[in-house]
C-alpha cells in the first residue's frame, strides 16, 4: 500500500505545489492521477519515489518511509519520468547493472514487452530517437516487476501505433496485485486501461475511486466536469 499523508512541499522561492495532501493507493489497479498544468503531479510522483523530500507529512510504501531509501523500499518502487536521458550502453549492459537491485526483474518480461513495440533486444540506448527510448525503457520498467510502478506521460513522443502498442504492452507486462500509477494529460491515450481515477485540483483531492467496468465513462468529460469547466 502506497500512503500520503498530509504532506507539504514547495520549490525554493515559491507557493506550495502540495499542501496538506493526504491520498492512498491500494494494491492492484492501473490509476490515471490527472490535473491542470501546474497542480503538482510530476511533483507528487517525485516525492512518492523518495526523490523529493516533503517540508511536513511523510509517504509510506507498506509502512515505510520512502524517505529513508531503504533497499527493502526502493526495490519496490521504479519510475519512468517524462523526460530521461540514456547512458551510452548497449541494452543488455544496462539491464546486467541494474537488475541487481530488482529481486524479481523478469528478463522475458522486457524481451515481451519490446516484441509488442516492434524493438529489437540488443540496442545502444544513446543513439534511439524519443519515441524508441519511451519504448525502451517502459519495457525495462515493466520487466522489474516493482510492487509500485510510476509513469509520467508515457505517451508522450509515441505516434499512433505505439500508443496502441503501449496499452498493449502494459497490459502484457503488468501483474494482478502491482500498483501502476499514470500521469498524464493525453487521457483518451490512457482510458481504455485505467480502473481508478485520481483527480487534484489546488492541493486537493476530487476524486480518488476505483471505476465501474459495467459503465464506462468519458475520462475527459469527468476530469472537466469535477474541475468545475464544465
Amino acid at each position: 500500500m502506497l500512503e500520503i499523508k498530509n504532506i507539504s512541499y514547495a520549490y525554493k522561492g515559491t507557493k506550495y505545489v502540495q499542501k496538506d495532501l493526504s491520498l492512498s493507493f491500494n494494491e492492484g489497479g492501473v490509476y490515471g492521477l490527472l490535473g491542470k498544468n501546474g497542480t503538482g503531479k510530476s511533483t507528487l510522483l517525485y516525492l512518492m519515489m523518495g526523490l523529493l523530500r516533503p517540508q511536513n507529512g511523510e509517504v509510506l510504501v507498506d509502512g515505510q518511509n520512502v524517505c529513508d531509501r531503504t533497499p527493502e523500499t526502493m526495490e519496490k518502487l521504479f519510475i519512468v519520468p517524462e523526460e530521461y536521458d540514456m547512458p551510452n550502453t548497449t541494452l543488455s549492459n544496462y539491464v546486467k547493472a541494474i537488475s541487481p537491485f530488482y529481486p524479481n526483474f523478469d528478463e522475458q518480461v522486457m524481451k515481451d514487452c519490446l516484441e509488442v513495440f516492434d524493438m529489437p533486444t540488443e540496442v545502444n540506448m544513446k543513439e534511439l530517437s524519443m519515441g524508441q527510448k519511451k519504448k525502451v525503457y517502459i519495457s525495462l520498467a515493466l520487466a522489474t516487476r516493482t510492487k509500485i510502478l510510476m509513469m509520467d506521460e508515457p505517451t508522450n513522443g509515441l505516434d499512433i501505433p505505439a500508443k496502441s502498442q503501449f496499452r498493449k504492452a502494459l497490459m502484457r507486462g503488468m501483474t494482478d496485485d502491482q500498483i501502476i500509477i499514470i500521469s498524464t494529460h493525453q487521457v483518451r491515450d490512457v482510458e481504455q486501461i485505467i480502473d481508478h481515477v485520481t483527480i487534484l485540483n489546488d492541493n486537493q483531492v476530487l476524486m480518488n475511486e476505483a471505476l465501474d467496468p459495467e459503465q464506462p465513462v468519458n475520462l475527459e468529460d469527468l476530469f472537466l466536469t469535477k474541475i468545475g469547466a464544465k
